[in-house]
């Protein structure tokens, strides 16, 4: 693994990674999967790359087919070649069946798709669950094409495979654990797909280098919604023993804005976290409701599952323009900038999560603070600050309040009260 430092700007690195991933054609199955997973496993080697076969059951669910595709275009009367499958992965509808032949303009008009209200973006489509073929195009280029006929190539094959995921299991002083979940299954999208993953990966550095944590870590590498749900049938009951809190970790990449999901509850150590990080962060920022879900913490909190899992993004999926489109790049809608962001914010909430204790003062009454040369010795008008601060702190140390909480009330930042715990803890004046 390479040497890994959390002082530095870390989004031009996350970038980078984000850069090596872009041509991978990512689907829920398939060879793009594999790749994404094994450049990921180079940053992080400790990660266990798992596989499940087709026709697995997994709940209501059974796992796909695997899908790989050679070569997939189309020619048009004059000859030209359109919606080639090798130039970009977004032309080809993910999971279409093998098609070779001749058809008429308006036979091949049902199989394309456009935007009419985004005439320069190629749309993402998708048909997983149901056999189909169809390409994907720009409006614009949409509009040039003539009758006539057309012959169209889609090389492509479902047979049973399997579907693959990473986990990485970091083992902290207590076996309850905080679960980081993120998505690999799109193809050619920055802000939907690779902020997610990239990001992850370097906070799984990060927590690597860490010599001990308070919790444990579950962090995973998944396609969305189904293997979701797989990873859920094999280890649910692990998970709902042991899992404290946890993100799912999308759409963290651009620098628009900081957006809150909740939980389905509302009310867990992750969405307490979460509001209390982006309120400080920033004070503009977005915060959805359960009904506005889309990713997965559909499954994370699904009834009868109920993990305590919420999500910190930057622009939410489905809230800015180049959402599933090629629009969604790693020019104008991710930056380094906006990666260090969703990078520093979700580094923030594991710190609030692992700090989040519970302390009670050691001595009845307020401390002598002046004689363990805490405070002044000599009284005047002019208060300080950090003596205040200090003070208050102390005063909510009932061995009740979670530090969270003691923050909530003194309306300070979490992290404005680490340094002054370790100081106090130190000075023997308050204990866990």
């Amino acid at each position: 693994m390479k040497k890994f430092s959390s002082k530095k700007i870390i989004g031009y690195d996350i970038h980078r990674l984000a850069k090596k991933l872009w041509p991978l054609n990512r689907s829920i199955t398939g060879e793009g999967v594999r790749k994404t997973l094994s450049i990921i496993s180079k940053e992080i080697p400790k990660l266990k790359i798992h596989s499940v076969p087709s026709n697995t059951k997994a709940f209501d669910w059974i796992v796909p087919k695997e899908w790989i595709v050679k070569k997939a275009y189309i020619v048009t009367p004059e000859g030209k070649k359109i919606c080639d499958f090798s130039k970009n992965n977004l032309h080809l509808i993910s999971y279409s069946i093998p098609f070779k032949g001749s058809i008429s303009f308006n036979e091949l008009k049902k199989h394309l798709h456009t935007l009419p209200k985004q005439p320069k973006a190629i749309p993402y489509v998708t048909s997983y669950y149901k056999k189909r073929w169809g390409f994907c195009l720009t409006h614009d280029e949409f509009k040039t094409l003539k009758k006539g006929t057309y012959k169209v190539i889609i090389d492509s094959h479902l047979f049973n495979g399997e579907l693959n995921y990473g986990e990485l299991l970091i083992k902290g002083r207590s076996n309850k654990e905080i679960f980081l979940s993120t998505y690999i299954c799109h193809p050619s999208m920055a802000n939907n797909e690779l902020s997610g993953p990239s990001v992850t990966t370097f906070l799984s550095k990060w927590l690597i280098t860490k010599s001990e944590t308070n919790y444990s870590y579950r962090i995973i590498f998944i396609p969305e919604t189904i293997g979701s749900i797989v990873y859920l049938s094999r280890n649910l009951k692990k998970m709902k023993k042991n899992i404290i809190a946890g993100f799912n970790i999308s759409c963290v990449g651009d620098d628009r804005a900081y957006s809150y999901i909740p939980s389905r509850k509302g009310n867990t150590i992750s969405d307490l976290v979460s509001k209390h990080i982006l309120k400080w962060i920033d004070k503009n920022f977005k915060k959805y409701s359960w009904l506005d879900r889309g990713s997965d913490e559909r499954q994370y909190c699904a009834p009868g599952i109920d993990l305590p899992v919420a999500s910190i993004t930057r622009t939410k999926y489905g809230k800015y323009p180049e959402y599933h489109t090629s629009l969604d790049n790693l020019v104008n809608v991710v930056t380094p900038k906006g990666l260090n962001g969703g990078y520093s914010a979700l580094k923030k909430a594991i710190e609030a999560v692992e700090n989040n204790k519970k302390y009670k003062t050691n001595i009845m009454c307020e401390p002598q603070m002046s004689k363990r040369g805490l405070y002044p010795t000599l009284s005047i008008k002019k208060s300080d600050n950090k003596i205040k601060l200090m003070m208050d702190f102390i005063s909510l140390c009932d061995g009740k309040s979670t530090l969270l909480e003691i923050a909530e009330i003194l309306n300070v930042p979490i992290w404005d009260l680490y340094d002054l715990t370790k100081l106090l803890k130190k000075q023997k004046i308050i204990s866990e």
